[in-house]
């Protein structure tokens, strides 16, 4: 028995694949890591699963009819298997009408998802790079994962570079810290995942080391399990979507004992006498009080007093996690933790001020290395972009009118849909009015691996191979280390990587040399390289051939920690942040000038559409919350045993509170229903005081099942995807930001 050994990495671990005979058996995890992801068990039964693609595919009356074809049919009808000539022959004469007729606009190539960690092999990058060489298309800005601050950050701090994990290294935080506030948690599950993948897990190191200096932690948050037991932090329990209420009590107390770092607001930032007239309720006569952010966030008033004098006078650290911003008004937490660390006189100071994202995602607080991470080719758009959430309305209303960062534009109409990687089956809100946008086009054209939710309502299907079975390059800039990414096992069926399939597809349209620009997967790999390897400061890096062979190369830690904005506080004039005033905005003239009737110039408080103090409430009376899964990314290895054994009752588990769970006659690992009145969803109940009452919770990731492959969909969607349920509206009129996370829903027995 032959057996070889392949250096490769995952969004969720650096690991050495093992073959045997040619047959992928384990992938062992990276010797450097501390903390290896029990994910990567699961890609082993991903690469034989029997939900692969093996070959080429056309929806049967598509077909028959093309551009004619019923598209509510999608996901309703069976398939026919072609020859890969003719199924790239179908894409580029679709391709071809399309854009004929009606020109970028009619082509939408917005994939989103994290795809492969390779920076190469990475489908988004390779579909857009595809469809912009051949004269643009209608393309998606911003992410899921943080869209809201994105593009709200560089109103109040000149940049949204915090969210990509350019914070306070944790090395800071552990020397000079004296306590750690965590709005949303540190949960471990979530550090699982880099994008661009990882070989160093550092927050369960960093999160241990802070426990053992005995730092105060405070968890604020629905679910106490958002921390570590370990860490020994304390628990809040706070009503979903009221966070930046508690915040501005905790302003109103600071400055009300005249705790507020004046010479640092006046130094540092423009608009506090604004803010502090909302505060006080000179603007609006309602002070903000500890009582009457308790009556919002269900945080007895005594205990949001305790809390502000805890954080006065000493070196303090806050921290919002990306889900917090990822719900009607998100933006306002994200502003007011700013604007609440500025009153504290704590940005730029080490181990002190602000950050986003710990807990959310692995290498947020990781020392910042000199070098840069390989960075796929990409070609700039002729055409335009919209949200990235807003795909359902641009699907159901072309020619409607949108408003994003205080401009007004209209959605086209869309004629073709090429996705290549990831599935808006998952990640995209109130999925049944998505299938209802998703009818709309002509058609559907679907990449991937297998026979995900969206391959299932495509007309043309094209199977593509996993990382194991092509060479690539993965890093981060989050990360320690480069990898090479050793093809270990031939490509399965009649799987083909996505940059052959675009590179054919392109010469069939005429721009092949442009999009290949001469070069194969191996001449690109080396170019990549050689182009990160040129961007590098202070820092040797050996040849191409060297490394390969090598298989990974260590990027060394800069000798000081990084702080952010420690340069802007040593020196505001000579380091001005890139906003208008060069100054943090505590009220930002810009945002006024837009006349948003529902967004204000300053950090406030305005109830979000739903939450547990509304009037729906009484309907609907339990907040149900949508968190990233510890077994999978997203619906990546859904369709994996570790994920099916982890369910409950046979579905995605649901937990809820035992009052809530008694009160309706539901016990632990019981079938039930979730519902509101946009969907119902099976789920499995687990009973725990984990999560707070009036709060129900589950992973997102679960395929959506409404009934595939039948002449009438089922009323219930099967698996339990918690998208069937959420609201489809943006954050707000200003980023237009994902809202797929919270919603008011009730649950009864199945």
């Amino acid at each position: 028995m032959a057996i070889k050994r392949y250096p490769h990495l995952a969004h969720w671990g650096a690991f050495t694949a093992v073959v045997e005979d040619g047959k992928l058996i384990r992938c062992e995890p990276f010797a450097s890591d501390p903390a290896p992801s029990a994910m990567l068990d699961s890609i082993v039964p991903l690469v034989y699963s029997d939900k692969r693609i093996r070959r080429p595919a056309v929806r049967r009356s598509w077909l028959q009819k093309r551009e004619n074809s019923d598209g509510a049919l999608r996901g309703k009808e069976d398939f026919v298997e072609v020859d890969w000539d003719v199924a790239l022959d179908l894409v580029a004469q679709e391709n071809r009408r399309v854009r004929d007729r009606y020109g970028a606009d009619g082509l939408f190539a917005g994939s989103y998802g994290w795809s492969s960690a390779g920076r190469f092999h990475h489908a988004r990058s390779q579909v857009r790079r595809f469809y912009f060489s051949g004269g643009g298309a209608v393309d998606q800005q911003g992410n899921y994962s943080w869209g809201a601050a994105q593009f709200f950050l560089p109103y109040v701090i000149g940049t949204f570079q915090p969210l990509t994990g350019k914070v306070t290294e944790w090395r800071s935080v552990l020397e000079h810290c004296n306590i750690f506030l965590a709005f949303g948690g540190l949960a471990l599950k979530n550090a699982q995942v880099a994008s661009g993948g990882a070989g160093y897990h550092s927050l369960e190191p960093a999160l241990r080391q802070l426990a053992e200096k005995k730092i105060p932690v405070i968890n604020i948050s629905p679910m106490r399990d958002d921390c570590p037991a370990f860490l020994g932090a304390e628990w809040i329990p706070i009503r979903p979507n009221t966070d930046v209420a508690l915040m501005l009590a905790l302003g109103y107390e600071i400055q009300r004992q005249g705790a507020d770092d004046t010479d640092f607001l006046r130094r540092y930032c423009v608009g506090y006498e604004a803010l502090r007239h909302y505060l006080t309720g000179e603007r609006d006569g309602v002070p903000k009080t500890p009582e009457w952010a308790s009556a919002i966030t269900g945080i007895p008033a005594e205990r949001i007093r305790r809390l502000a004098q805890q954080l006065i006078g000493v070196r303090s650290f806050i921290t919002c996690a990306y889900s917090v911003q990822r719900a009607h008004r998100g933006e306002q937490p994200y502003w007011m933790m700013i604007a609440l660390s500025a009153m504290l006189g704590q940005i730029g100071l080490p181990g002190g001020g602000f950050s986003f994202g710990h807990g959310s995602m692995n290498g947020v607080g990781n020392e910042r290395i000199a070098s840069p991470a390989p960075e796929s080719p990409s070609v700039k758009n002729p055409g335009r972009a919209i949200p990235v959430a807003r795909i359902a309305d641009m699907l159901l209303h072309p020619g409607q009118p949108y408003t994003f960062k205080g401009e007004t534009h209209r959605y086209p109409e869309i004629h073709l849909i090429h996705w290549a990687g990831g599935n808006p089956f998952h990640h995209h809100q109130q999925l049944n009015r998505l299938v209802e946008g998703w009818r709309k086009p002509e058609t559907v054209i679907v990449q991937d691996i297998v026979w995900t939710p969206a391959a299932q309502m495509a007309d043309i299907v094209l199977p593509v191979t996993t990382t194991l079975e092509r060479n690539d390059l993965g890093g981060s800039s989050r990360d320690r280390h480069l990898f090479a990414m050793h093809q270990a096992i031939a490509p399965q069926h009649q799987a083909r990587n996505d940059y052959d399939i675009f590179s054919e597809l392109a010469e069939r349209l005429g721009y092949g040399d442009a999009f290949t620009q001469g070069r194969d997967e191996q001449a690109w790999l080396e170019a990549l390289y050689e182009e990160c390897r040129g961007r590098q400061q202070g820092v040797e890096w050996p040849e191409f051939g060297e490394f390969w062979q090598r298989g990974h190369l260590d990027v060394p830690q800069g000798e000081k920690p990084f702080v952010f904005f420690d340069a802007f506080r040593d020196s505001p004039e000579q380091h001005p942040l890139q906003t208008p005033s060069g100054k943090i905005e505590l009220y930002s003239d810009t945002i006024a000038r837009y006349g948003y009737e529902d967004f204000a110039p300053h950090p406030e408080w305005r109830p979000p559409v739903e939450w547990l103090g509304a009037e729906t409430a009484e309907r609907w009376p339990l907040h149900f919350i949508s968190i990233q899964p510890s077994d999978r990314l997203h619906s990546q290895l859904a369709a994996t045993p570790q994920v099916a054994a982890n369910k409950t009752a046979g579905k995605e588990t649901l937990y809820m509170h035992p009052q809530d769970a008694n009160v309706r006659g539901i016990v632990d690992e019981q079938q039930v229903e979730v519902f509101n009145a946009r969907g119902r969803i099976y789920a499995g109940v687990r009973v725990t005081e984990g999560v707070a009452p009036g709060v129900v919770i589950m992973s997102t990731g679960a395929w959506f099942e409404p009934g595939f492959g039948q002449k009438e969909w089922h009323a219930v969607e099967q698996s339990g995807n918690a998208n069937v349920l959420t609201l489809d509206i943006g954050t707000s009129p200003l980023t237009q930001g994902p809202n797929a996370m919270s919603c008011l829903v009730d649950v009864a027995a199945a």
